[in-house]
C-alpha cells in the first residue's frame, strides 16, 4: 500500500522531481501502518530508482522519473479495453479487415475528387503555402469561412476569435494546457468520447463523468457533481453525440449553462460532427455567444482525416494566450493542411458531398439498426443523425469479450466501457453504420453469442 500510495503521488505530480518525502514515522502515522512497513517501502522505491536516500537529510524523489504511461493513470482496467484500445485496434487492422467500432467513414465515402483538385489549385498557386511556416492565429480566408458556417449554427464569433489547429485532438489538448493543472477535476459525459478521457490523463486530471440521457447530461447529476467535485471543465458533444448520437435539449442547454455560471465552469464543446445534420441542433457556444462555452472543431470526419486541420472559437481574452501557447508547442499553423481544407471547403462540390453522406448515413442507420436487432443487439435510441448506434447486447455478455473475440476474426469493434469514466458500460457497445453495412459482420457476430452461451460447445 505505501509503494502504491508513493508512486500515485509522484505520478500524479503531487510529489515533483526533488522534493522531499515524509519522514517514515510521519508516513507511517498517516498511513497508519508500521514504520517498518515504510521502511520496507523506501527501500523498495530507492533499488528501483523512483526515489532517493540522502543520509542525514532524508528520501527525495528521483529527478529522473519514469516515461508517462497512460495506461498506468486512472483506474487499472484490462490494458485490452482501455480508451486506447478501439483507436489502436482500428489502426492497425489488416487491409483485409473489417472496422465497425472505428470513428471515421470509409475512404470511399470521401471526397477524394475534391481534394485532388484542390490539390491541382495549391500546387498552382504561390509557393508560400506550400514550403512556409503558417501565421500565428492560421490561414485568415479559413477562419473567416469558418465564421460563415459557425453563423449558419447560431454561434457569432468573428475570424479573430478563431485559432486554427493541427486538429481536433491538438485544439482539446491545447486547452487542457491553457485552462487546467494536474489533478484538477474535469467533468465528461458518461458515457463519452474515449480520447476524451486519455487526453485528460495526458494531463493528470481528474476525470469524473456524468450520465448522459436522450436529451443531454442527467441534470440532477450534473448539478450534484458541480457542487461536490467543483470542475474546471465539461467537455461534450452538443451535436450528434458520440458515441450515443443523442441531441442536447434546448431546455438542458439552458439548464446547463445557468449552472456553469453558477460553479465557475468553462465548457468545451466539440462540434466535430456538425456537418453530419441536416437542421442543426442547439449549440451551447449559440445560446452562451462564447463566454463560458469554447467551441471547436475539424474537418476529418467529412473531408479527410490525413488532412489534419482543427479549429478553436473563444472569446477574445483568451486568443492571445492561446496563440502563445500554440506557438510554443507547435510553432507555425498547418500551412498547407488549412490552404488545402479552405480550397475544398470552397468548392461547389463539397455541400453536394454533405447531402450524399447524409442520406448515406440515414440510410445505413435504418438498415445497421434492423440487422443489429434481429440478432438481439438493440440500440438505446434511434439517433437522427450521424454515425453511431449505442446499444445493448443480449443479457449477460461482456462487451469486451465480445470484442476480443471478434478481433481474433479480424474485426475491430468499439466495447462500452472504452467510453464509460464509470465503467457502467459492460453490456453496451458502439456501432459505426457507414463501416458496418457487411454481412460478416453478424455472423460472426451470431457465431460469437452462440459459443459465449455455450462454451462446452466451443473445441
Amino acid at each position: 500500500m505505501v509503494v502504491a500510495t508513493i508512486r500515485q503521488r509522484i505520478s500524479g505530480r503531487s510529489l515533483v522531481p526533488g522534493a522531499k518525502l515524509p519522514s517514515v514515522r510521519s508516513l507511517a502515522a498517516t498511513l497508519k501502518v508500521s514504520t517498518s512497513t515504510v521502511v520496507d517501502a523506501y527501500d523498495r522505491l530507492t533499488a528501483e530508482g523512483v526515489i532517493t536516500s540522502r543520509p542525514g537529510s532524508g528520501f527525495y524523489v528521483a529527478n529522473q522519473t519514469a516515461p508517462l504511461s497512460l495506461a498506468q493513470i486512472g483506474p487499472k482496467l484490462d490494458r485490452a479495453v482501455d480508451p486506447l484500445w478501439v483507436s489502436r485496434q482500428s489502426l492497425d487492422v489488416r487491409r483485409d479487415g473489417l472496422t465497425p467500432g472505428c470513428g471515421w467513414l470509409p475512404p470511399s465515402w470521401l471526397p477524394d475528387e475534391t481534394l485532388r483538385r484542390s490539390l491541382r489549385t495549391l500546387s498552382r498557386g504561390d509557393t508560400a503555402a506550400l514550403t512556409d511556416y503558417g501565421s500565428p492565429l492560421g490561414l485568415m480566408p479559413l477562419r473567416s469561412l469558418i465564421a460563415r458556417r459557425m453563423g449558419e449554427r447560431g454561434i457569432e464569433a468573428s475570424p479573430d476569435q478563431i485559432v486554427l489547429t493541427d486538429s481536433g485532438t491538438q485544439a482539446i489538448d491545447l486547452l487542457c494546457r491553457f485552462l487546467i493543472e494536474p489533478g484538477d477535476t474535469v467533468l465528461v459525459d458518461d458515457p463519452c468520447y474515449f480520447n476524451f478521457q486519455a487526453i485528460l490523463r495526458a494531463h493528470r486530471a481528474r476525470i469524473v463523468g456524468v450520465p448522459y440521457t436522450p436529451n443531454g447530461p442527467d441534470l440532477d447529476a450534473f448539478a450534484n457533481v458541480l457542487a461536490e467535485h467543483r470542475p474546471r471543465l465539461y467537455i461534450t458533444n452538443s451535436a450528434v453525440h458520440n458515441p450515443t448520437g443523442a441531441t442536447l435539449s434546448p431546455v438542458t442547454a439552458h439548464r446547463v449553462l445557468k449552472l456553469a455560471e453558477q460553479f465557475g465552469l468553462t465548457i468545451v464543446e466539440d462540434d466535430i460532427f456538425a456537418d453530419f445534420e441536416h437542421t442543426p441542433a442547439p449549440r451551447l457556444a449559440a445560446f452562451d455567444g462564447l463566454d463560458r462555452v469554447i467551441h471547436i472543431g475539424s474537418f476529418s470526419k467529412t473531408l479527410s482525416a490525413s488532412v489534419r486541420c482543427g479549429f478553436i472559437a473563444t472569446k477574445r481574452d483568451w486568443i492571445e494566450g492561446l496563440t502563445d501557447l500554440k506557438i510554443a508547442t507547435s510553432f507555425g499553423g498547418p500551412s498547407l493542411a488549412s490552404e488545402l481544407v479552405y480550397q475544398a471547403l470552397s468548392d461547389a462540390s463539397y455541400r453536394k458531398h454533405l447531402d450524399t453522406i447524409r442520406g448515406r448515413l440515414a440510410g445505413a442507420r435504418v438498415e445497421v439498426s434492423g440487422r443489429l436487432k434481429a440478432i438481439g443487439i438493440v440500440p438505446w435510441i434511434e439517433p437522427q443523425a450521424g454515425m453511431f448506434l449505442w446499444c445493448r447486447l443480449p443479457d449477460g455478455l461482456d462487451s469486451a469479450d465480445v470484442a476480443r473475440a471478434a478481433l481474433k476474426h479480424n474485426i475491430v469493434l468499439a466495447p462500452g466501457n472504452v467510453f464509460s469514466p464509470s465503467q457502467s458500460a459492460t453490456g453496451s457497445m458502439r456501432f459505426n453504420v457507414s463501416q458496418s453495412l457487411d454481412g460478416r459482420i453478424y455472423d460472426v457476430l451470431k457465431q460469437i453469442f452462440a459459443d459465449m452461451r455455450n462454451p462446452e460447445t466451443v473445441a
